[in-house]
């Protein structure tokens, strides 16, 4: 495995990997790496010949300084577990790097953008796709593997590869948790050991729901959802949407849609955690 710090260094990589007509795969990340990312890499060692992992913080996607500085960098424990798994190349770019000016291009899909994450972090995904097509644009994949913890964020990419012209497949891979059920993510890293129990409460919470669905309205289920987390100490909750899987638009019944995912955002204490769970697909 090789880790490169410059897209020029990446790109003579692999003109070199093309050349040998082998396939690429890509796994942007912000490091601070977990299983949830391991089994995202793994898929793709599989499904592709040479693999390259970003790990980068880009600093556009956050529209709170204080989380971008607080957001954990383990780069050397990050290239451990991803020469274990198959990695072939390692982007570590700068930010002078990646941003050597401002980035000023902006990209707008409404309706998906513009509820839940949207609505509550202005600015964020637009900072998304800044950096997701730089890595498309650098690196060329054959596939990008993104994990559906972050469902809204895979639902924009994908619409920004169809409108515009990227030639690549995006692959959504189910989210990873712990044997108890936490949603992995590298914010778990910043809870305290009586937060990380608090934050149980909020998986405990949605498949709970699922079977309190199967005999209540959906609105009633929202209602459900909202008292647990409002009833848990430790836990001040954002936002419970409950959505077409597709469009993101809020439904009111459960025979809107034959795709229903009940998207979730909590604080604990001041770690921001979201989740996501599917009624129907």
């Amino acid at each position: 495995m090789k880790l490169i710090q410059t897209t020029s260094e990446l790109r003579n990589e692999l003109q070199a990997v093309r050349k040998q007509g082998k396939s690429i795969g890509l796994v942007p990340t912000m490091g601070a790496l977990h299983d949830g990312h391991a089994s995202l890499v793994k898929r793709a060692v599989k499904e592709n010949d040479v693999v390259v992992v970003s790990d980068f913080v880009n600093p556009t996607q956050f529209n709170d300084k204080n989380d971008l500085l607080k957001y954990p960098r383990t780069l050397e424990a990050d290239c451990a577990l991803l020469e274990k798994h198959g990695a072939a190349f390692v982007f570590a770019p700068s930010v002078e790097e990646i941003y050597p000016e401002p980035d000023t291009r902006q990209f707008s899909y409404a309706p998906l953008d513009t509820v839940m994450e949207g609505k509550y972090r202005p600015g964020h995904f637009n900072g998304v796709c800044q950096i997701v097509s730089k890595l498309f644009l650098i690196v060329e994949p054959d596939r990008a593997y993104f994990g559906e913890k972050d469902f809204q964020q895979l639902a924009i990419i994908r619409e920004m590869v169809r409108k515009y012209p990227f030639n690549l497949q995006i692959i959504g891979c189910p989210i990873v948790r712990e044997a108890d059920g936490l949603a992995l993510s590298s914010r778990n890293a910043r809870l305290s050991e009586e937060q990380r129990v608090q934050a149980l409460q909020i998986s405990k919470t949605l498949f709970s729901s699922l079977d309190f669905a199967k005999e209540h309205t959906l609105t009633e289920t929202k209602q459900y959802v909202e008292n647990c987390i409002a009833g848990a100490e430790g836990l001040q909750l954002e936002y419970f949407e409950v959505v077409d899987g597709n469009s993101l638009q809020p439904v009111a019944d459960w025979d809107d849609s034959n795709y229903i995912v009940g998207c979730i955002t909590v604080f604990c204490g001041d770690v921001r955690l979201i989740d996501n769970i599917k009624y129907k697909e």
